[in-house]
């Protein structure tokens, strides 16, 4: 059996914006229509995450959001601006073979780069921009069996490649 994650950083951001927090801050209109864009993609690839695990920044939900996924998802402090360790601990609990993870940089890019056996040949992974989507495959049965380096890269996107930017 595998398990199928689509590791996802938040759409862009605004910046100059009155938000309280930085945990409050919107997409940018940038933002709101690259999580489209990923989205439509999600769909025409067919790809369907089975649970949505998430942030609970404002960023993060307005991403799921505007991805129009139909899976259900749970908004967490626990993955707000969390580390690769924390974030593999999320994971770890998940409870369905096809998740879709929302997260922040750094810790998101790090754990990216943590889980691959081999990493993309794309000149972005370093890096990780907003919206950058990673496609990973793992041999596991179940999310509690999940190990470093040993997922199997599907694709990885930006949302300036389906926007044609």
């Amino acid at each position: 059996m595998t398990c199928t994650l689509y590791l996802t950083r938040h759409a862009k951001s605004a910046w100059n914006t009155d938000a309280p927090s930085d945990h409050a801050r919107p997409l940018n209109n940038r933002g709101r229509r690259s999580a489209g864009a990923l989205g439509q993609w999600l769909h025409e690839q067919a790809l369907r995450p089975d649970q949505v695990l998430s942030s609970s920044a404002r960023r993060t939900r307005e991403t799921y959001e505007l991805m129009e996924l139909a899976a259900p998802a749970t908004f967490t402090e626990r993955l707000y601006h969390a580390t690769p360790d924390i974030i593999e601990d999320v994971l770890r609990e998940a409870s369905r073979p096809v998740v879709l993870l929302l997260g922040h940089n750094p810790g998101l890019m790090e754990f990216a780069h943590r889980m691959v056996k081999h990493p993309p040949a794309h000149s972005r992974f370093e890096d990780y921009p907003t919206g950058a989507t990673l496609l990973v495959q793992f041999d596991i049965d179940n999310w509690s069996q999940l190990t470093p380096a040993s997922g199997r890269v599907l694709d990885f996107v930006v949302p300036r490649e389906l926007l044609g930017e």
